[in-house]
């Protein structure tokens, strides 16, 4: 099984010989993503970099049931509406903990994170974002987007923040430039925080209207102090959701293509 889940192909078991073994010539290939620990029912071997000590066993009492997974994937709410709380940097920091278990191209796992907290901090970035849309406006009156930024715009000048809504705080996950797969990485590293926020009574938004206006405003990037040398996907609020969901939205029924 270890031989036939190892995602580099170096383990091997010749026919009627004992045990696996990996080529010491091929021990510099292995990218300790810990499938051979996984799978292995005796729990008999060991790789550098995967301690098993570090690799409890899956508890069967905590499995999810397929309604249970069904319930919470669809829990899952886009929240704009904060509490004026700031976020406990103990849970966040258990966020961010449970998200580095997402998978990661190549098992690089190379991610890193910048936090930046309160709003003194965060409502310089949606000026920056509302002059940015002020700008797209004037230069292009009739787009789609033009259409769309202006109510946003109005309601800043009345001082409500359309942009980063009420969070205290903001996520920005980086990557490494080099990373081919830097911002697939991301993507899917902030999905697991989010969801992993819902049994903490944590909640999260994407923050779009900030990421379009990021590419196109190198001071605003500046300000908000990312690693160099790395690059970035999208930003996320979080913070405590001034109200409580009861029900499931449905959504739009999927667009399959079978071939």
């Amino acid at each position: 099984m270890c031989a036939a889940e190892c995602p580099k192909g170096i383990i091997f078991q010749k026919e009627n010989e004992g045990l696996p073994r990996i080529a010491v010539a091929d021990e510099a290939q292995c990218i300790a993503c810990g499938h051979c620990v996984a799978v292995c029912p005796h729990g008999a071997l060991r790789v550098t970099g995967v301690a098993i000590e570090d690799c409890p066993e899956i508890k069967k009492d905590l499995v999810l049931s397929r309604d249970q997974a069904g319930q919470f994937l669809r829990s899952r709410r886009s929240v704009r509406c904060f509490k004026d709380k700031a976020m406990d940097r103990g849970i966040l920091k258990q966020l961010i903990e449970t998200a580095r278990y997402a998978p990661t191209a190549s098992n690089a796992q190379n991610l890193q994170w910048t936090v930046i907290e309160g709003r003194d901090r965060l409502e310089p970035l949606s000026l920056e974002t509302v002059n940015w849309m002020n700008r797209v406006i004037d230069a292009h009156p009739d787009a789609p987007a033009a259409a769309c930024f202006r109510p946003i715009v109005d309601r800043w000048a009345t001082g409500y923040d359309g942009i980063l809504r009420t969070a205290r705080t903001l996520v920005v996950p980086p990557a490494p430039q080099e990373s081919a797969n830097g911002l697939v990485d991301l993507g899917i590293a902030l999905a697991y925080l989010e969801l992993a926020a819902l049994p903490l009574g944590v909640g999260t938004c994407w923050a779009g209207l900030l990421r379009g206006a990021m590419p196109a405003t190198p001071g605003l990037v500046a300000s908000m102090g990312l690693p160099e040398g790395h690059t970035w996907f999208y930003p996320m609020m979080i913070g405590y959701p001034r109200f409580k969901y009861h029900r499931l939205p449905e959504r739009k029924a999927p667009v399959i293509h079978w071939k």
